[in-house]
């Protein structure tokens, strides 16, 4: 395999990558060999076809497609790895040659590395957090507590703003049933606008036992095409109505959701985890306002491509966070009326700050030579084999030099920020200034 490099533009390459021929007919003929027992030609028993007969029938190219995805992974792997330039993007792959007997030959436009100029990173000017608890903060923490241990009790009456009504539903467009618009004993929170339109409004005052039109009309620009803009019918029948009803605050709950027998102690320990929970949220503020200060002041051009990587990557990291639930981004789309397109496009300013963060972060590792240590890579294994519950050798085996590369610079990072928010200057906050002028 031989490799050239173009660079373009905007911090894009061009990769042009050269396999040769044996390569290329060994995965002509492992196409042959895979795809043989599919083809029949008469004269020939299925799967016994000779490649030379297919081939005279349909064309030399016939098994070039199979082949070119054979080769194609694993030649751009190589050419990655021999590529002295840092690759930050997918490959948009083109296919220049192919053609048994000669060598095989495509190209790969990705994005490489931006190069950063640092402004200044040391001795940033931030405000400082006021992370003091108070009274309402409490306040609002219990009743919290107390929603989370509220109950839902059957009612016989209308149903009001707030309550779970128990449904039946199918829906019409046009007098006819469509997919995905039936359910059976769904328990819906009225108020919630899980439901498209003002589905839920249409219930309030509707007691169980009764059947209903809900009118309702789909967003203009709703996940299913064929529903989008459209008016539509349900036919609801309610089935139960529930409400809420909350526990007393009083010793008594104080006792059933702690480790507390009275609701003084029990409020004096919210109030001192809500501190906690404080401090670490300034932490990370801070942290936040720092490096957002540095980026603003620090240089570099970053290629559109690196930007959609890290956007299909927040996306694919999202939808498996779904699978979790058991729900997948089709029916999440279906359900919010968003596309995956506009999915796309919502991720993509916190896509560009991620890798304005990253950069800026691996770039203060280098200037001022922060790097992780093997004792800083222990301590995370070990977090990782209790994590997962594994022994911490088999953690390592898994993950290979690949993965102890990445948590090594991972970690590098991750020391670059604790750097600049330790080095970063605390300035009263605006509101406290206003308030002393006062």
């Amino acid at each position: 395999m031989s490799l050239q490099v173009e660079k373009l533009e905007k911090n894009m390459a061009k990769l042009t990558i050269e396999v040769p021929a044996e390569e290329l007919e060994a995965a002509i003929e492992k196409a042959y060999q895979k795809n043989k027992g599919k083809i029949q030609i008469p004269g020939f028993r299925k799967g016994k076809v000779p490649r030379k007969m297919i081939e005279q029938m349909y064309g030399k190219e016939f098994f070039y497609e199979d082949a070119a995805n054979e080769v194609i992974p694993e030649a751009y792997e190589k050419a990655v790895e021999e590529c002295e330039e840092t690759i930050v993007s997918s490959p948009k792959v083109d296919v220049t040659q192919i053609e048994a007997g000669k060598p095989f030959i495509f190209t790969a436009e990705v994005a490489l590395k931006p190069e950063v100029t640092l402004g200044k990173y040391k001795g940033v000017e931030v405000e400082k957090i006021d992370t003091a608890v108070t009274e309402e903060e409490v306040e609002a923490d219990l009743n919290q507590q107390r929603e989370n241990n509220s109950r839902m009790v059957t009612v016989e009456r209308a149903v009001e703003d707030g309550d779970v009504a128990v449904i039946d539903f199918e829906g019409f467009v046009d007098g006819v049933a469509f997919e995905g618009g039936k359910g059976e004993n769904y328990s819906l929170t009225i108020g919630s606008h899980s439901f498209i339109d003002n589905f839920e409004d249409q219930l309030i005052g509707r007691s169980t036992g009764e059947e209903l039109d809900v009118n309702v009309t789909f967003p203009a620009e709703y996940q299913a095409n064929e529903l989008a803009g459209k008016p539509a019918v349900f036919k609801v029948s309610i089935k139960e109505v529930k409400e809420k009803q909350l526990p007393e605050l009083d010793d008594e709950f104080a006792s059933e959701v702690s480790d507390f027998e009275t609701m003084a102690e029990y409020k004096e320990d919210i109030s001192k985890k809500l501190a906690e929970k404080k401090e670490q949220d300034a932490k990370n503020a801070k942290e936040d306002a720092v490096i957002e200060a540095i980026i603003e002041d620090a240089q570099m051009e970053i290629p559109d491509a690196m930007i959609v990587t890290q956007q299909r990557q927040m996306i694919d990291d999202f939808a498996q966070r779904l699978q979790m639930q058991g729900m997948n981004l089709d029916m999440y789309c279906q359900y919010t009326g968003q596309t995956p397109a506009s999915m796309l496009e919502s991720v993509k300013p916190q896509a560009l700050k991620r890798i304005q963060s990253r950069l800026v972060l691996e770039a203060v590792a280098a200037a001022e030579k922060i790097e992780a240590s093997e004792e800083d890579f222990e301590n995370e294994v070990q977090k990782m084999a209790e994590s997962y519950k594994m022994e911490a050798d088999k953690v390592k085996e898994i993950m290979g030099e690949a993965g102890k590369k990445q948590i090594m610079e991972d970690l590098a990072v991750s020391k670059a920020a604790d750097f600049v928010r330790e080095n970063a200057k605390e300035k009263k906050a605006k509101a406290k200034k206003a308030k002393t002028e006062e």
